[in-house]
């Protein structure tokens, strides 16, 4: 009995090399550098100082870290809840077939996505500006104000702005995602719905809702892990009243690139993954996420 000899070409090692090259030196290597920089002092203009883990016992320490977690995630939450809402919504409206022009409402509620996070800041800082703003300028053009609100000194508005600029950006993308998740559902199982005399509200909660689990799952993951990441928006913002706005990212960066603390700052680098990655956990740990195995 003969075997037979597979000759294994190697040109195609050279064809995925320059990924695996780029991967290493760019992605890897600083991971793993910033990570040995997480146990060291060093400002950047001197030989990093090994310190052990001086830095995580500073970070478990430091009520500054931990406000910053608990804004990032209030920003997070007073975003995602409208933001999941209106882009669901809009995905059941335009996935209707008496809908006209469904294609050009795709590109129009998509566009903010493709605007970078800064502009959008600057945009909104502008917006609501005390004295120049223009949502000072409409309320008191109705009279619903008598005087300019300062809305970006205000703990909670602070807030709820930073969200805002976040739905704003993200519902689009959300959209297209259900979207493409509703087209994947079978339009067999809504005409046997229609015979049935399902109606619309019950077609939506027994088929539509349980087939876009999936979906549901991925936007929900992705929106944990892209929300707690946060930094353009609220940069260009400002901080807020007692540093209200200030995101785990932002507080890296000003530890590492403004106080020249680099070493801390990667600590809070890896503080900050620790917590993104509590916060998928738990996401896959709420009931109906996973799925139950069947006896």
């Amino acid at each position: 009995m003969f075997k037979n000899k597979i000759n294994k070409n190697p040109h195609g090692y050279y064809f995925i090399a320059p990924f695996f090259i780029s991967f290493f030196v760019f992605g890897l290597g600083p991971i793993l550098y910033s990570f040995y920089l997480s146990f060291t002092d060093w400002s950047g203009f001197n030989q990093p100082s090994f310190v052990g883990f001086a830095n995580y016992e500073r970070l478990l320490g430091d009520a500054l870290f931990f406000k910053s977690i608990g804004n990032t995630l209030i920003i997070w939450i007073f975003s995602i809840i409208p933001q999941l809402t209106i882009a669901l919504t809009l995905a059941l409206v335009l996935h209707e077939k008496f809908i006209r022009g469904r294609h050009l409402f795709h590109a129009i509620f998509y566009f903010p996505n493709i605007i970078t996070p800064i502009t959008l800041g600057v945009m909104f800082a502008l917006m609501f500006d005390w004295q120049t703003g223009s949502i000072n300028k409409l309320l008191e053009a109705v009279g619903a104000i008598s005087e300019p609100i300062y809305w970006l000194n205000d703990v909670w508005l602070s807030r709820i702005i930073v969200a805002g600029v976040m739905m704003f950006q993200n519902f689009g993308f959300n959209m297209l995602v259900f979207l493409a998740g509703l087209q994947a559902i079978p339009h067999d199982l809504y005409e046997a719905a229609e015979i049935d005399g399902a109606s619309k509200f019950q077609t939506a909660i027994r088929i539509t809702l349980p087939l876009m689990r999936p979906v549901l799952i991925f936007t929900l993951i992705t929106s944990v892990i892209g929300g707690l990441q946060i930094f353009d928006a609220p940069l260009m913002i400002g901080k807020g009243p007692n540093d209200s706005t200030l995101t785990m990212i932002m507080n890296l960066y000003e530890a590492a690139f403004i106080r020249y603390d680099y070493g801390y700052g990667a600590t809070i680098a890896y503080g900050a993954f620790v917590v993104i990655a509590i916060a998928t956990v738990i996401t896959f740990l709420i009931p109906g996420v996973r799925k139950k195995k069947e006896a």
